[in-house]
């Protein structure tokens, strides 16, 4: 896999948008340590997306991309919209309440592992050596940061065991992606699959948490515009633009360092504590990134490593 310069940009971004998001989810929701403040969950990711909707017409309309989808193809945005952006953010924002920030991030960014796993089980896929290591060494680093942590995920089983579960539904999700072969414009596709997500979740809201809706603090405003901005208005398009033009491996393991960011981003701004396997994770990590992406130097090196499904974009 020999990344262009546009994807290796597209990467970073992306890592720094989302790396940053989970202690600003977790203050949004919850609060500092110091200060803990309970706002209802769906309602926060309620009006991300809808706030995040406007940013995202803005960019079709500048960019000129048709807003309309073909009857025939909305089962197609249905099935994408439903692990990829429905599943997934309703459960994370639920559980996130009850787990750090950091490991949070950690537990959802086992996607990775699951997607391979189900490349290899599912979809046909084959694994070369660099990406097993990568895959591997992943693991390990999750495994790592979660180390110090028992005792705290054993207090909210139900969390850590949904977050996970998020994880591999996303890891699902990301390959329905890659193979789908819808005739859709990528950023068409985010802005139907965000507006189905925004619908679902703020009917959760009403049924759920209307009886505690209030006016949001300064914070949870701020948290609230940070999604909408740079989470629903730019990471899932970045995500689903690596998704698709990355072979599948090498797109899941590439972002292997936003939990990283989001665990070390997370001491910083929200005091919870490190410890030693959280640095011998983030030299896993490293490693795992660069047994995907490092140029190949060698004529034939890895050359199935990827696997050989790819959708059309």
């Amino acid at each position: 896999m020999n990344p262009t310069r546009r994807q290796l940009w597209v990467l970073v971004l992306l890592t720094l948008v989302w790396g940053l998001n989970w202690p600003v989810m977790k203050l949004g929701v919850s609060g500092t340590p110091a200060a803990p403040a309970s706002w209802p969950p769906l309602t926060f990711r309620a009006l991300s997306m809808l706030f995040g909707l406007p940013v995202l017409a803005a960019a079709l309309w500048w960019l000129r991309v048709p807003f309309r989808v073909p009857r025939a193809l909305w089962g197609e945005v249905v099935k994408l919209a439903l692990p990829n952006m429905i599943v997934w953010h309703v459960v994370v924002i639920l559980a996130l309440q009850s787990l750090s920030s950091g490991r949070s991030a950690i537990l959802a960014y086992t996607m990775p592992v699951f997607s391979a796993l189900w490349g290899v089980a599912v979809f046909g896929d084959r694994l070369g050596l660099r990406p097993s290591v990568g895959v591997a060494a992943a693991g390990l680093g999750v495994v790592l940061l979660l180390w110090s942590e028992f005792s705290s995920l054993s207090g909210a089983p139900l969390a850590a065991l949904a977050m996970l579960g998020s994880a591999c539904i996303w890891g699902l999700g990301t390959h329905l992606l890659r193979r789908s072969t819808a005739p859709l414009a990528l950023l068409t596709l985010v802005f139907w699959m965000t507006a189905l997500a925004a619908v679902v979740v703020l009917l959760l809201a009403w049924v759920f948490e209307r009886h505690a809706w209030r006016w949001p603090t300064p914070a949870v405003a701020w948290a609230i515009a940070y999604n909408a901005v740079a989470v629903f208005g730019f990471a899932h398009a970045a995500w689903f633009y690596l998704a698709r033009s990355m072979p599948p491996v090498a797109s899941t393991i590439s972002v292997m360092m936003i939990p990283v960011l989001g665990t070390f981003s997370g001491a910083w701004a929200l005091g919870e504590a490190l410890h030693w396997q959280d640095f011998a994770a983030m030299a896993l990590m490293v490693l795992a990134i660069g047994a995907v992406l490092w140029r190949q130097t060698t004529a034939g090196a890895d050359a199935p490593a990827a696997g050989s499904s790819r959708s059309s974009a």
